[in-house]
């Protein structure tokens, strides 16, 4: 596809996705029990890392539309990976991931544009002015390729050296070009992408110490001078050895006062349990604290493919299982909690079942019904999920209320919430297969 019809197909995507959007909206206060609709609740976006080799696994994609609204590539746009010629361009694994993403209204964030590492080797080869030009011309290529299709770019990524010096970190650009190169990065992608969001992202950054300090100091003299930069990234890889910092709040506040965003761009927590669940809301809880902090991005969907894997760092275990993290991060966003959880589904005895029947078909669509039944006990609301395949969308609902996240519709009743023990109701849809026929999966029903 060329990118004149890459882009008009992007545009009927984006305005399908503006539809859905509007539906969500008005029953957003409902839609509180994943990670992505609690966080947009709290005026904040909850994101992953996103491998493009791993869409094809059902869990992956599953859990990765039902949870998460925002993605980014973990690899896919990184130097190496779209230009590994001077020059020559290739996006189709992070076309795939954008597509993804976007046909279920999910945001992106790309990441990275300038980076020392994970180049390919003729970058290093170049002098300074073949560098320079070669610098501005790949963020050029690769951000006017998503022109208005990325949230947040991270532009420059960890340009400062780690312990006490807060020194510059040796690389081709740095050596070559100087400091100012990342003044210059920063302004070629402001011509390449006006509209998007431009960001400074480093690591051993969450506290307030010289590398943070030196950043700071970097961020404050760009904005006293009309360098355009928007935000700034906290990876925020957190283990035993580097735990949440104390000042962790104090830390992303003090950004958030030179006028900047700031986000939590790679997050990971090693451990398992209550005290990794505890970590998990400290950091969730420092965000919500600070009026710009813009949201957060764990770096990966599950422990088995995240690159510290042996340190179970996320939120999902190898078997895409809920951990003890996960459902801290969902009650520090002020999401529904899991079964016995204060305020969850679960608190009392009451209960219920849902189950799906597909009702009607034909060549473009079909018709689904979902009943809701009430267990020993009677009810006086419920709720139900439904996930559906990708490329489906649902066109015409009845007897229930919906919000949606990616592509989870989450279905309340209208008139029909109260059931005696024993007793059902149902609720209706249609769906527009888009070339897939697979049948949606229903959610566990929460009464309450």
């Amino acid at each position: 596809m060329n990118m004149i019809l890459r882009r008009l197909s992007r545009a009927a995507t984006a305005g399908l996705v503006a539809a859905a959007a509007l539906t969500a909206a008005a029953h957003s206060a409902e839609a509180a029990d994943t990670l992505g609709s609690a966080a947009a609740g709290q005026g904040r976006y909850f994101g992953t890392a996103v491998a493009a080799g791993h869409l094809g696994e059902a869990d992956y994609t599953a859990t990765l539309d039902r949870e998460f609204g925002s993605v980014t590539p973990e690899n896919e746009m990184k130097w190496d990976a779209t230009e590994p010629s001077r020059g020559t361009f290739t996006f189709t694994s992070a076309d795939r991931i954008v597509d993804h993403a976007q046909s279920r209204g999910m945001d992106v964030r790309g990441h990275t544009l300038v980076w020392h590492s994970q180049l390919p080797s003729w970058v290093g080869t170049l002098g300074a002015s073949d560098l320079r030009t070669a610098m501005k011309d790949h963020i050029s290529g690769l951000m006017g390729h998503y022109k208005g299709e990325i949230h947040s770019w991270d532009v420059v990524n960890e340009a400062f050296q780690d312990g006490g010096s807060g020194a510059r970190r040796s690389s081709p650009f740095q050596d070559k070009l100087g400091d100012g190169f990342i003044e210059e990065a920063f302004r070629a992608a402001r011509a390449a992408d006006p509209a998007a969001k431009l960001c400074y992202n480093d690591y051993n950054t969450d506290g307030v110490n010289a590398k943070s300090t030196a950043v700071y100091n970097m961020v404050k003299d760009f904005t006293s001078r009309g360098v355009p930069i928007d935000c700034v990234g906290f990876q925020s890889h957190f283990n035993s050895n580097s735990p949440v910092p104390s000042d962790y709040r104090q830390n992303l506040q003090r950004f958030a006062d030179l006028g900047v965003d700031v986000q939590i761009t790679e997050l990971d927590i090693e451990g398992s349990g209550s005290a990794q669940a505890a970590d998990y809301t400290k950091v969730v809880q420092a965000c919500l604290a600070v009026e710009r902090c813009t949201g957060m991005t764990v770096w990966g969907v599950t422990d088995k493919y995240s690159w510290r894997s042996g340190g179970t760092p996320l939120l999902f275990d190898g078997n895409y299982a809920e951990k003890p993290a996960y459902d801290a991060v969902l009650s520090a966003l002020g999401g529904s909690g899991g079964p016995g959880e204060p305020g969850g589904p679960g608190e009392g005895t009451a209960t219920c079942t849902a189950t799906y029947t597909r009702t009607a078909d034909w060549d473009g669509g079909y018709n689904g019904e979902v009943t809701v039944t009430a267990g020993s006990e009677p009810i006086g609301s419920w709720t139900a999920t439904v996930t559906l395949p990708a490329r489906q969308s649902v066109s015409a609902l009845w007897n229930g209320t919906a919000a949606f996240n990616g592509n989870v519709m989450t279905v309340r009743p209208s008139w029909n919430g109260a059931l005696a023990a024993g007793t059902s109701t149902t609720f209706g849809f249609t769906v527009t297969k888009n070339g897939s026929d697979a049948a949606p999966a229903v959610g566990a029903c929460t009464a309450s």
